[in-house]
C-alpha cells in the first residue's frame, strides 16, 4: 500500500493510525482555535498523528436556512491560523471549482464531499491542485466502484489519495456500515479512513436537518480499527447538543481521550498481527 506524507508523519503502508478530527463547521474563530488546541494536546500525549478538520462552508446542508459557516475567505484565514499556531496539518471539504485554487494554497488536504465523488472534472481539478486528496465514498456507491474514483485522481498526476468510508444508504434516512468495504477499498492500494461520526448520521432524519446516534460511534470505531484501517475521521464539539451543524452525530470533546486510548491499543494489536 502507498504511504502518503502529511506534515511530519505518514498515512498508510503500515504506519500507525491517524486521527482526522475537529468540528463539523467553523462556528467562530475562538471556539475553533480552542478545539484545535485541545485536540493537539490530546493527540500529542497519546502519540497519535493528527489532522485538524473543519468546514468553512457546509454547502450540502438539508435546509437552505441552516448555518453553513463563515465562508471561503474568512474560513481559510482561520484554518491557516490554526495551521500556523499549532503546527498541524489542516483539512476541509471543497464544493465548487472556484474554491479549489485558494483552498489548495492553505490546506494540506483537500476533501471531495461524498455527494461529489462521481464528478470526474471536479476530482481531476482537485487532484491537479491539492497536495493530498481525501475522497469521501458516496453513500450510494459500492466499495468496488471506488477504484474508478482513485483512477481519475491518479490519471491527473496525484497519487496522494485517501479514501474515506462514511456509511451506505440503508433505506430512507438511514445509513449502515458494511465492514467488507475496508479490505475492498484498501485493495485499491491507497490508505483508507473511516468516518465514524457521519456513519451514524440519519440523513434528513430531523426534518430540516439530519439526525444521528452518537452513542454508536465508539462501537463502530472499535470494529473499524479491528478490521484494519489507516485513519479515523470524527467530528467533535465541546457541547454537541448546541453545535450549529451535525450535533446529533458529533462526539463530545471530553469523551475522546478514553476512546482514542482504546483505539490505539486495538491498532497496535492489529499491526502486530500483520507483522
Amino acid at each position: 500500500m502507498k504511504k502518503i506524507s502529511i506534515g511530519s508523519f505518514e498515512v498508510g503502508g503500515g504506519a500507525p493510525l491517524v486521527l482526522i478530527a475537529g468540528p463539523c463547521v467553523i462556528e467562530d474563530e475562538e471556539k475553533t482555535m480552542e478545539i484545535a488546541r485541545d485536540l493537539k494536546g490530546l493527540t500529542g500525549k497519546l502519540g497519535i498523528p493528527f489532522i485538524f478538520k473543519a468546514s468553512y462552508d457546509k454547502a450540502n446542508r438539508t435546509s437552505r436556512d441552516a448555518y453553513r459557516g463563515p465562508g471561503l475567505i474568512r474560513g481559510l484565514e482561520i484554518l491557516k491560523r490554526i495551521r500556523d499556531a499549532f503546527a498541524i496539518p489542516v483539512l476541509s471539504d471543497v464544493h465548487r471549482f472556484e474554491e479549489i485554487a485558494p483552498a489548495a494554497a492553505v490546506l494540506d488536504v483537500l476533501q471531495v464531499p461524498a455527494f461529489l465523488c462521481r464528478q470526474t472534472d471536479f476530482i481531476v481539478e482537485i487532484a491537479r491542485r491539492a497536495k493530498v486528496v481525501n475522497i469521501k465514498k458516496g453513500q450510494f456507491l459500492a466499495p468496488w466502484d471506488a477504484v474508478h474514483i482513485v483512477e481519475k485522481s491518479a490519471a491527473a498526476g496525484n497519487h496522494n489519495i485517501m479514501l474515506t468510508e462514511r456509511g451506505v444508504c440503508f433505506g430512507y434516512n438511514n445509513l449502515v456500515v458494511d465492514y467488507r468495504s475496508f479490505p475492498i477499498l484498501r485493495a485499491t492500494g491507497y490508505p483508507v479512513i473511516f468516518d465514524a461520526t457521519h456513519s451514524v448520521q440519519l440523513p434528513g432524519g430531523a426534518g430540516k436537518a439530519s439526525a444521528g446516534d452518537r452513542g454508536m460511534v465508539p462501537c463502530l470505531a472499535r470494529a473499524a480499527v479491528a478490521a484494519g484501517i489507516d485513519g479515523l475521521f470524527v467530528e467533535v464539539h465541546p457541547n454537541p447538543d448546541s453545535a450549529l451543524c451535525d450535533g446529533p452525530n458529533s462526539l463530545a470533546l471530553d469523551s475522546l481521550p478514553e476512546l482514542l486510548a482504546t483505539l490505539k491499543k486495538i491498532d497496535a494489536a492489529v499491526r502486530a498481527k500483520q507483522d
